[in-house]
C-alpha cells in the first residue's frame, strides 16, 4: 500500500484495563470507529497513545493487532520518539517488520539536539529504513524547531516525505508550500488550527479529539475539500470547545474522558499519569457534556453531507 500524506489521521490513544494491561477489546471498538467514520491512516505510539509508558512487546502487539485489524483499509503509522538514534534506527525496523507502512518521527528526546544534530538524527533514521517518513515538527513542546533550511537538507532523501506541522502558526503551510510546492506535505498538527491550516493548502490533519468524534472531524475535512466552507465552519465553531482539550499537557486525560463520552475508551491511564481530579475534572466534564448535549444537531448536518 502506497503511502498518501493526506486526509484525517487519528493519533489513537492506547486502551488499559483496570488491572494495566492493554484492553484490546475497546481499542478494537475505537478502531473500528475510526474506520467506519473513512478516517485515511492510523498512527499509533503518540503522545496520546502513551508510548513512553509502553513496553517494547506491547508496541508490537499494538502494531500487529491494528494492522491485521484494518486488514489493508488504511495504512498504520508507528510514532518514533526515541532517546537515541540507534533506538530510533531499531524502532524503525521494528514498525516496518511488524507490518506498518510509514513511520512519524520526532527529534531526539530529552537531549536538546542542535539543528546539525538533529537534521543528522533524522538523516540516519531516512537511510535505515525503507519507510516513508513524516518529521514531526513541534517547538513548542519539545523545543527543537525544524525549519524550513533543515527540511531542504532533509528532502535530499525520497522517504522524507511530510511534515507533522504542531508550530501553532498557520503561516508555516504558506512558507512551506511557497518553499517545497508538493514535494513536502504538510499535516496540520494542532486541532484547532486544522480548518484555517487545510483551508491554507495544507494536505491533512493528524488530528486528537477525532478519537472521541470520529465522523464530525472527518467530515471538517471532506467538507472544506468540496468547497463547503460555511458548514465545515458550523461543525467547527461546535467543535472548538472539545478541540482546545487537545492544547493541554493533560490532553491524554481530557480525551480519554470524551471517549468515554461516546462510548468509543475508557478513562484508564497508565501511571504516572492519574485521571482528573477535582475543579479539573468538572471543568473538562462541563465542556464534554455541553458538547454531547448539542451534538444532535451537528450530526444531522454531517448526515446530510455524507459523500461530499
Amino acid at each position: 500500500m502506497k503511502m498518501n500524506w493526506a486526509g484525517v489521521m487519528p493519533a489513537v490513544t492506547t486502551k488499559f484495563t483496570e488491572d494495566d494491561q492493554l484492553d484490546l477489546d475497546i481499542f478494537s471498538t475505537n478502531i473500528n470507529a475510526q474506520l467506519e467514520a473513512g478516517v485515511h491512516a492510523l498512527i499509533l505510539g503518540g503522545t496520546l497513545g502513551e508510548a513512553s509508558t509502553l513496553t517494547p512487546q506491547e508496541k508490537q502487539t499494538l502494531i500487529q493487532h491494528t494492522v491485521d485489524l484494518v486488514a489493508g483499509k488504511v495504512p498504520v503509522v508507528i510514532n518514533i520518539a526515541e532517546q537515541t538514534t540507534k533506538g530510533a534506527i531499531l524502532a524503525a525496523e521494528q514498525a516496518e517488520k511488524y507490518g506498518a507502512k510509514a513511520i512519524m518521527t520526532l527529534p531526539p528526546m530529552r537531549y536538546k539536539s542542535t539543528e546539525y544534530e538533529t537534521v543528522a538524527y533524522f538523516k540516519a533514521v531516512a537511510q535505515n529504513t525503507s519507510l516513508p517518513m513524516m518529521i514531526y515538527n513541534n517547538p513548542v513542546d519539545y523545543k527543537i524547531e525544524v525549519t524550513l533550511d533543515m527540511f531542504e537538507e532533509l528532502l535530499v532523501h525520497d522517504n522524507i516525505q511530510a511534515v507533522k506541522d504542531s508550530a501553532r502558526d498557520i503561516t508555516n503551510v504558506t512558507r512551506m508550500r511557497n518553499r517545497f510546492g508538493n514535494r513536502l506535505k504538510i499535516l496540520c498538527g494542532v486541532d484547532t488550527l486544522a480548518l484555517e491550516s487545510i483551508v491554507m493548502g495544507a494536505d491533512g490533519w493528524v488530528a486528537g479529539l477525532v478519537c472521541a468524534f470520529p465522523r464530525e472531524t472527518v467530515a471538517i475535512y471532506e467538507l472544506i475539500k468540496a468547497g463547503k466552507i460555511k458548514e465545515a465552519i458550523t461543525i467547527y465553531r461546535w467543535f472548538m470547545p472539545l478541540l482546545e482539550l487537545d492544547i493541554s499537557p493533560q490532553l491524554v486525560q481530557n480525551i480519554k474522558l470524551a471517549e468515554v463520552a461516546t462510548g468509543l475508551g475508557t478513562e484508564n491511564v497508565r501511571l504516572p499519569r492519574l485521571p482528573l481530579q477535582g475543579k479539573e475534572r468538572e471543568r473538562v466534564l462541563a465542556i464534554i457534556e455541553e458538547g454531547m448535549r448539542t451534538r444532535h444537531s451537528i450530526l444531522n448536518l454531517v448526515n446530510s453531507n455524507v459523500g461530499v
